[in-house]
């Protein structure tokens, strides 16, 4: 093992479900940077974020935390400054962090730990006035009926504000690792773009790789909507998820599809700039993003629950020379194991607060007995009535929303998440086993739920004061 500091490239996109990438076996998605990185070192097959949401998510990796444990439960609650992130534990051994483009803070605080940012973080300024988070959710209210969601239908060619910041961040990515200046200390540049989230809009060249009729549709099974858990039927209703005509359903996948090629490609000019400028064989390479996208299976759009679509997340990790290339790890991680590994690498400070996660060291280096093989995920937005959470151990997944009956899947066997085996006798056993694992991490799901609204009132209160 080499005992000089990496530098770290930790590459950051927004709603991107690994399924749709080549590296994972979609016959359409056109990834090559995302197949070079995964041959020049690991890719894990089963990555999960801790909250299926931009903010809860990205605050959640930013400390190494769950959910519950720091408060952050939507895209209006804001990170206490005085929290410990890992920019923070980096810069502490010797590190310049930076960040250029989105971590979705909210608030007066956009560095968190950082030095400085470089780019534009286009989705803290729309949740964020005058330095005040806005968007609390309301579980006072209920579920509100949603009008249809307009991403479907705009879906297309062309160019967004979302475009033109993701360009802009790239440029400025490139610039910093290109700077003569980066030879001085070890760096760390934490690239977030907003691709390949919605808007389903992207650059006519990319939009036509993916023409209408090669589009594969969503698999629904007949009779599959009608019998929807209610915590995806509550959801479907509020996030105003129709049926949706076919011909604009293939649109909208196209533009997703699109936006990930044009994700890809500047993964690949990022990767370049490392080799251009020397920094290649000292730098750990990181992509990962904050949750996926349904695109339309199980009838839903956007994110907000853990389907796999919604809940998985792509993760590869690369330090060439050092970390093993080419190499697929099956095994169950989460965005909290990625921050101990972070700290793990660069030797940084873990006891100073903390931890959720455990360094992915082991399954990296082959040292793979005792991994926890499991992933625990949380989510206390919109969109539901009360405290909903997962567990993926080994091919079974635990699904728990507070009020409803749980739900589990083995995804192994039904990669879909077609067949409840909740009612089934036999995985009872399993069943228990799980939901106890999941109430261990958890806690208390009742005091978590009156934290969650207690917070949401104040938060809904100081917005609504006059100004």
């Amino acid at each position: 093992m080499s005992y000089q500091k990496p530098n770290i490239l930790l590459i950051m996109s927004d709603e991107h479900a690994p399924q749709y990438s080549s590296i994972h076996g979609h016959p359409l998605v056109q990834s090559p940077h995302m197949d070079r990185l995964a041959s020049m070192g690991i890719t894990f097959d089963n990555a999960y974020c801790n909250s299926p949401l931009c903010g809860p998510s990205r605050m959640s990796f930013m400390t190494g935390r769950y959910v519950h444990n720091n408060g952050c439960y939507d895209n209006g609650s804001p990170l206490r400054s005085d929290t410990v992130t890992w920019a923070h534990r980096l810069r502490d051994v010797g590190y310049d962090v930076v960040i250029s483009g989105k971590q979705h803070f909210c608030g007066l605080d956009q560095l968190h730990g950082f030095r400085t940012q470089l780019g534009r973080d286009l989705h803290a300024e729309l949740w964020t006035t005058d330095g005040i988070p806005r968007g609390a959710a309301d579980w006072d209210e209920g579920i509100v009926e949603g009008k249809p969601w307009g991403g479907v239908e705009a879906a297309g060619p062309g160019s967004t504000t979302s475009i033109e910041v993701d360009d802009q961040v790239e440029a400025a990515a490139l610039s910093y690792i290109r700077d003569p200046a980066r030879k001085d200390q070890p760096w760390a540049i934490n690239v977030g773009f907003i691709a390949p989230h919605f808007p389903l809009v992207v650059p006519e060249r990319f939009y036509d790789l993916y023409p209408l009729d090669d589009i594969d549709l969503p698999e629904i099974p007949d009779g599959h909507l009608d019998n929807l858990h209610p915590v995806h039927q509550r959801m479907r209703r509020m996030f105003g998820c129709v049926d949706f005509p076919e011909e604009a359903v293939r649109r909208a996948r196209a533009g997703y599809y699109g936006l990930i090629t044009y994700l890809d490609e500047k993964i690949g000019r990022l990767i370049d700039a490392l080799e251009e400028t020397g920094q290649f064989r000292n730098t750990i390479i990181i992509h990962t993003s904050d949750h996926g996208e349904m695109n339309g299976e199980h009838g839903m759009w956007r994110k907000s629950n853990h389907y796999e679509a919604s809940a998985r997340v792509p993760l590869q990790i690369a330090w060439p020379g050092t970390f093993p290339d080419n190499k697929r790890v099956s095994q169950n991680v989460s965005l909290v194991d990625l921050v101990a590994t972070l700290i793990d690498v660069t030797w940084a400070s873990r006891d100073v607060a903390p931890l959720d996660g455990e360094s992915l060291r082991p399954l990296i280096e082959g040292e793979e007995p005792g991994w926890k093989d499991e992933a625990f995920s949380e989510y206390l937005a919109h969109g539901v009535e009360g405290p909903v959470a997962m567990l993926k151990r080994g091919d079974y997944k635990l699904n728990v929303s507070l009020g409803d009956a749980p739900q589990m899947f083995n995804i192994a066997e039904d990669p879909n998440e077609f067949t409840d085996l909740a009612d089934d006798p036999e995985h009872k056993d399993i069943q228990k086993t799980l939901h106890r694992r999941l109430i261990d991490i958890w806690g208390d799901p009742l005091a978590i739920e009156q934290d969650v609204i207690r917070s949401q009132r104040e938060r809904r209160f100081i917005t609504g004061a006059p100004s």
